[in-house]
């Protein structure tokens, strides 16, 4: 049995290839990934598409074994039965079973996890309320749109009270509620000590919700640390500000303040031009 001490997960030089075309050439998407997780911490893993976030994600699930390296998940093997029915991934697609309704899709998926029945019937329902799916319990899966999938996703990976989240692009296809449920829902796992990975082009869900971040850039860790130092940027960069309670007088002001500093107001609030821009100073 692990310890507390011992890291949620930990992972060293680890790789993941596929072989694919005519030629059956490989191709590395992940390129030797050290990863130290304390429980209990929270981990936001950002990059442009193709850097490794999902490949990253399935690997750490059980979902695939990698190529290379070492990773041990919870103190254990990842792959193992023991345990995956402690980790809770949601995928950035939704492979759940569309002929299923709702309600029978979670208490399926709960027992897979070795939730007893009488217990995985309560936490069924209890979260298909919290995710605002309660009336639409007994409507097959097939019948749901993109941001009811994502909400049923966000159940199933918390329906067996997980100790590693693993999200990837859970925020995707939200609306405004959809939003409000997700916060609530890490505030409830984050309450409890569970671990948390979240991949996200969401800046929000990064700041709101990770202790730490993770850069992926063609298969390898480019940056790391947390939020502010990471997004923070080369001198110079753009930063987005955002400011209530003042009147026309005191914006200019504020401005004029700026200005004298050899800046410019913009607005404020997390911007996916962030991200953008640190892309693209990670590929010089």
């Amino acid at each position: 049995m692990a310890s507390e001490d011992t890291p949620a997960i930990a992972a060293r030089g680890l790789r993941q290839a596929y072989r694919s075309g005519f030629l059956w050439k490989q191709r590395e998407v992940l390129r030797g990934i050290d990863l130290d997780l304390p429980r209990g911490a929270r981990l936001g893993l950002v990059g442009p598409n193709g850097s490794g976030k999902s490949t990253l994600l399935r690997v750490l699930a059980g979902v695939e074994r990698p190529t290379g390296g070492e990773l041990a998940v919870l103190g254990g093997d990842h792959a193992s039965s023991r345990i995956r029915a402690r980790v809770g991934f949601l995928p950035e697609d939704t492979p759940f079973p569309r002929e299923l309704r709702a309600l029978e899709a979670l208490e399926l998926l709960a027992s897979l996890r070795c939730v007893e029945r009488a217990t995985a019937r309560a936490r069924a329902q209890e979260l298909l309320a919290a995710v605002g799916l309660e009336a639409a319990r007994r409507t097959k899966l097939g019948r749901f749109s993109r941001g009811m999938l994502r909400r049923f996703g966000l159940a199933q990976a918390l329906v067996h009270e997980p100790d590693l989240l693993l999200l990837d692009e859970p925020t995707a296809g939200l609306d405004a509620q959809g939003f409000a449920v997700f916060d609530e829902l890490l505030e409830r796992a984050r309450a409890r000590g569970a671990s948390m990975v979240i991949a996200s082009h969401v800046l929000a869900d990064l700041q709101a919700h990770c202790d730490q971040l993770i850069v992926l850039h063609e298969g390898r860790i480019a940056a790391a640390g947390k939020p502010g130092e990471v997004l923070r940027g080369e001198a110079g960069a753009s930063i987005v500000l955002e400011v209530a309670g003042l009147d026309e007088r005191g914006l200019n002001s504020l401005e004029a303040s700026v200005a004298q500093q050899g800046g410019r107001v913009l607005s404020r609030g997390p911007s996916t031009e962030t991200l953008r821009a640190l892309y693209r100073r990670l590929s010089r």
